[in-house]
Parts: C-alpha cells; structure tokens; sequence
C-alpha cells in the first residue's frame, strides 16, 4: 500500500499549490518576506506606526458552502471567507494586513479548489491584504465526495491611540448603515431548511407543495435564480471605511453585522449605560429577505435577529456629520443610510419590530 491508494495523492497537493502560486503572489503587498511555500508566512511591520497594535480575527463561510457545492461554483465563497475576517478586525480601526486560509476536503480537486482560491484572493485585493499562506489538507472518509470546509485568520493593524474600543461612542451619536449586499454568511442553516420545506404559493387546486430548487427564478429576482441570489458574496468595507477614518469624519465606533443580526451585533461596540434606539423603516429591506420572510413564513423578529436585513456594517458618529458619511460611503459605491442614534440604555437594541409574519 502507499499513501495514493489510501486516498491521499501528494502529487496532486504539489501540482495544486503550482496552480494557485500566481494567485498568491498576485496580493503580495511590500512587507511579505519570503515566498510561498515555507513553514510560516513572515510580514514586516509597517513603519510609521508610533504603538502599533496587531488585531486578529477568525471566522468559517457555514453552511453557506452547501449551496456552492451543490450549484458546483466555487469563485466567491472566497470572498466570504476573506470578508467575514477583514470586516471584523475593521471595526476596531485596524487595517488587514495579511491572511491566511485552512481548506479541508475529501478528495484534492484541483480545479474546484483553485475556484475557492481565485476568492480568496479576490477578497484579499479588494482589502489590501495579502495572502501570506494557508493549508490544504486531504482527509479522505472524512468530507463526502465534492465536499470541503474553509476557515480563514486575518491580521491587520492599528495606532493604539487610534483603536475603537466603545470608550469613544457618545449618547446623542447617530447610526450610520452601511448597506449589505444580501445574507452575505449568516443563517444558512435557515435559508437552507427554507429551500427543502419552505411554503409555496397554493396553486389553483389548493395543494400546498413545499421546497424549492436552486435553478428557480422568482421574478423579484429578475434572471437570476435563488442560488445566484444566495451565493452573492459578502460586501467588504475596508477600504471605504479606512479612507473614511483617515478622513475629518469623528468616528466613534463600528459594528458588522453577522450572526444574530442588529440586535446581536450593535451592542458590541457599545460604552457603559449606553443603548441603540434604531429605526427599521430608514433604509429598503433587500428582495431576498423578503422572498425568505414569505417562503419560511418567518416572523419579522426572527427575521432581525437572525440575518442583517440589508445593513451589513454600522458607524458611529456625531450628527453633525451623518450627511458628510452619507455622501463619503456613496461616493465609495456603497448606499448609505441614518438608522438611529445611541440613547441612554443598558446595552440593549430598541426599535425592532414586533409581532409575527
């Protein structure tokens, strides 16, 4: 026996990393030592910093990796990856400086996986990061045939005196809402029972089927089907957001929004007596919350506490300035929206709707 017929090709792995070297180097920034290939990644610091302080940050694509699986597209699940990384470390004012990806599958398939890693490295360019290295591990009889996993850790950096730690929000601070561009990788496991028991429409004969197919097109989504909807990778604000701090802008405090929603993620970057007062009605509910909302017979406080309903990264700062963010966001492409302001409170989320479907 040899380690090919326990279902390990090596070769394979060496021809796979061959592949993906030009992708790789592609988001190289100056402070990358070295090549790729070694034990460890090595990064220089950059200069110019006074009390430099290192923000990590790690994070998975969930469940959302069964619909790319199943549609076989595999080029923006990268990007989620890379995304739900880099949008964390930014709420602390740090810029990403480099990445790293874990990638597990059953079997090394070295065109599907250079797909995942196209994103990856799609995601680091459009953050200024780098890709300093990652592991591709083959585990066979542990993933199902087509089946992988990914995990991702981001590093970036910021001027302590500069770290956004909730000390700085203010009572009177106003909300400002960044939007998504849709479930980005939250709530999967949901949009995925949705998709296999979800209620359909009754038809004339007043049979009620349920489940729905990737490959369907409801006309709110125009041509594209509900796996096209639901694969839209998620929207990275780094540099919008780290052209606004170095901008006049007085920004006190930021959240993204992922698991739990609003009023799971709000609250994190918030001072002590301090609550979130929001208004729900100030900015459009994206077509695919809505589609999940109906097809799931979902309540309107689950919907809230489950997905980011269209705000996928909140800034904080004072109202004088909102119109001024506003415009600096939209400018960057990214819509824009006042959602509230921070009230006197004990850490909680005001304002969400209440009742049922």
């Amino acid at each position: 026996m040899d380690y090919r017929q326990a279902g390990v090709d090596v070769e394979a792995g060496r021809a796979f990393i061959d592949q993906i070297r030009g992708m790789v180097n592609g988001t190289r920034r100056p402070e990358v030592l070295g090549a790729l290939g070694g034990f460890g990644g090595c990064f220089e610091l950059p200069s110019g910093y006074e009390k430099p302080v290192l923000v990590s940050g790690t994070d998975g694509v969930g469940t959302k990796l069964k619909i790319a699986q199943a549609l076989d597209r595999h080029d923006t699940v990268g990007i989620d990856l890379v995304a739900m990384c880099v949008n964390d470390v930014l709420t602390i004012g740090a810029e990403p400086l480099f990445f790293l990806d874990y990638l597990a599958t059953g079997k090394l398939a070295p065109e599907q996986l250079a797909q995942v890693v196209s994103g990856v490295a799609s995601g680091c360019k459009t953050s200024g990061c780098s890709l300093l290295g990652g592991e591709t591990a083959e585990m066979p009889g542990f993933y199902a045939p087509g089946e992988y996993d990914l995990a991702g850790f981001c590093v970036g950096i910021v001027e302590k005196a500069r770290m956004l730690d909730g000390s700085a929000v203010r009572v009177g601070d106003r909300l400002v809402g960044l939007a998504s561009s849709g479930v980005h990788s939250n709530g999967f496991s949901l949009v995925r029972k949705i998709m296999d028991e979800g209620i359909r429409e009754a038809p004339k004969a007043g049979h009620r089927p349920t489940g729905y197919d990737w490959t369907e097109k409801p006309s709110e989504f125009g041509s594209k089907t509900l796996g096209e909807v639901l694969l839209t990778p998620t929207q990275l604000y780094v540099k919008p957001v780290l052209s606004a701090l170095k901008s006049d802008l007085e920004i006190h405090g930021m959240a993204h929004i992922t698991g739990g929603g609003l009023p799971e993620n709000l609250p994190r970057c918030l001072g002590e007596g301090q609550s979130v007062q929001i208004n729900p009605e100030s900015w459009p509910i994206l077509p695919v919350f809505e589609w999940i909302r109906a097809a799931g017979q979902v309540s309107l406080p689950d919907m809230f506490n489950t997905f980011n309903m269209g705000i996928g990264f909140v800034v904080m700062l004072p109202l004088k300035q909102v119109e001024q963010a506003c415009q600096h966001f939209r400018s960057e492409g990214i819509a824009a929206y006042d959602i509230g302001e921070v009230v006197v409170g004990e850490g909680d989320l005001l304002g969400l709707p209440v009742g049922q479907v």
